[in-house]
């Protein structure tokens, strides 16, 4: 792990009486932390590896300490660690800080020191978010992982299409959920060598697809059973319910969406329902 010549690791662990302040630019394989004493002084700037051991190594034997870091891949994990260690967490909304997101200096280290100077100055200024819950991202993991089947079905059902109307056939039936190697009884024989693994594997991937359409419904009925009061909305099934539930996962969040009224959620870019008929046909519902 790289230091930068300031108090050792170890000292860091014996102060006493004082706030200190960790700014954490966290990387995919490495990362970097700078700590501030109450007045603004470094204490420490050291480079550590992006995992668990490492973090719990350097964190653990730090006091409370008021830890700051980006939005990114690995904040949720990170931010659940330090609050377990019990730091005072602050995850800083990445766009949002434009100390470090327009700044042409792009150094690790400098993005550390940042973001503990603007979370000793004023936590707001980082314009922090909350992380979903571990529960709450793993079941919209299924949601997630469910997506990556429908893309890659989707994209292989254009191949065989985009490959059958090269020699001027056509594949019979448009409804993904029925492809199977079935479909190509009326094309000729080498399109059916050809493309008879192809529809295969389609029709494997639209058996996967099921599996996670039933263990959503379960989910919806053991862990999320207000997602009933939103089926009641035209339009609107258990995977939609469930993503709306998941990506606000605060009831509070929730209140300011009337989902009889979908115009409405024009407002809110990005919003899971904004458009219900287009995320039904991403998901292939």
């Amino acid at each position: 792990m790289k230091k930068i010549r300031t108090a050792g690791s170890h000292e860091i662990g014996k102060v006493e009486g004082q706030r200190l302040t960790v700014g954490l630019d966290v990387g995919d394989r490495s990362s970097w932390h700078c700590v501030l004493d109450e007045a603004g002084a470094v204490l420490l700037e050291q480079k550590l590896p992006t995992t668990a051991k490492a973090m719990k190594e350097i964190f653990g034997k730090m006091p409370r300490s008021r830890v700051a870091l980006e939005t990114g891949m690995h904040s949720p994990w990170v931010s659940r660690w330090l609050s377990e260690l019990g730091h005072e967490v602050i995850v800083a909304h990445a766009r949002n800080v434009r100390l470090i997101g327009e700044s042409r200096r792009k150094d690790d280290r400098l993005d550390a020191r940042t973001l503990a100077r603007l979370a000793r100055i004023d936590p707001q200024l980082l314009a922090p978010v909350k992380h979903r819950s571990a529960k709450a991202q793993a079941d919209l993991t299924v949601i997630r992982a469910r997506a990556g089947l429908v893309r890659a079905r989707t994209a292989l059902i254009n191949t065989a299409r985009g490959l059958t109307k090269s020699y001027g056939e056509r594949l019979r039936g448009c409804n993904p959920r029925n492809m199977n190697a079935e479909k190509a009884q009326g094309l000729s024989s080498e399109l059916q060598a050809a493309l008879g693994p192809l529809l295969a594997e389609i029709e494997s991937l639209s058996a996967r697809i099921r599996e996670y359409n039933e263990q959503l419904e379960c989910l919806s009925q053991e862990s999320y059973p207000e997602a009933a009061l939103l089926k009641q909305v035209k339009g609107v099934g258990t995977l939609i319910a469930l993503t709306h539930l998941l990506t606000l996962e605060d009831a509070h969040q929730r209140t300011g969406y009337d989902l009889r009224k979908p115009r409405e959620h024009r407002r809110f870019p990005g919003h899971p329902l904004g458009n219900c008929g287009k995320l039904q046909r991403q998901s292939g519902i």
